[in-house]
């Protein structure tokens, strides 16, 4: 199971930068394995099609944003037939669309999607690496709050603080005598 939010102690800071390396060689593997699938996608729809028109379209909606793609297609003076082919449809919370720019377009936003999240998880890297050079010490515990596979916020504790707290912890179980 893939939790968009959680919260995790790490023991040390080379174990969150441990944890860091891994999402990002991870984010890394898809973009590339998303990048052949569309390269291989846009060869074989230019082998198909051998229509430039088509393949520019496709270039051009890396650069371009969904919500301009439909203000655009919604324009009078297109043809019903065209607009139907490259619009989503909304289906209760999600978008259906039957048309090869469609996939070419979640691949282009996967792609993105993913690119922004390396570059999430480089900036936190690089801010664990200053938070290293504080030199806080052996004994803390880095109660770390993930969001979406990148760290947003730590709390520092000492793992002494636990042991005390643990020392004065009170355990106990009730019963309780039903007269009838």
């Amino acid at each position: 199971m893939n939790v968009a939010t959680e919260i995790r102690s790490f023991y040390s800071i080379k174990e969150i930068n441990e944890a860091l390396e891994e999402e990002i060689e991870q984010c890394k593997s898809v973009a590339d394995e998303y990048s052949q699938w569309l390269g291989s996608f846009l060869r074989d729809s230019e082998a198909m099609q051998e229509n430039e028109e088509w393949v520019k379209k496709m270039g051009a909606l890396q650069k371009k944003k969904p919500k301009e793609k439909n203000k655009k297609d919604k324009k009078k003076g297109k043809s019903k037939n065209a607009q139907a082919f490259a619009d989503w449809v909304q289906f209760k919370q999600i978008m259906l669309s039957a048309s090869e720019q469609g996939e070419a377009e979640i691949l282009f936003e996967a792609i993105e999607e993913i690119n922004r999240k390396i570059e999430q998880l480089e900036k936190a890297k690089d801010s664990i690496a200053q938070l290293e050079k504080s030199s806080l010490g052996k004994d803390i515990i880095y109660i770390t709050y993930i969001c979406d596979g990148v760290p947003e916020k730590i709390v520092l504790r000492h793992k002494k603080d636990q042991e005390f707290a643990k020392k004065f912890q009170y355990i106990a179980d009730f019963s309780v005598l039903k007269v009838t």
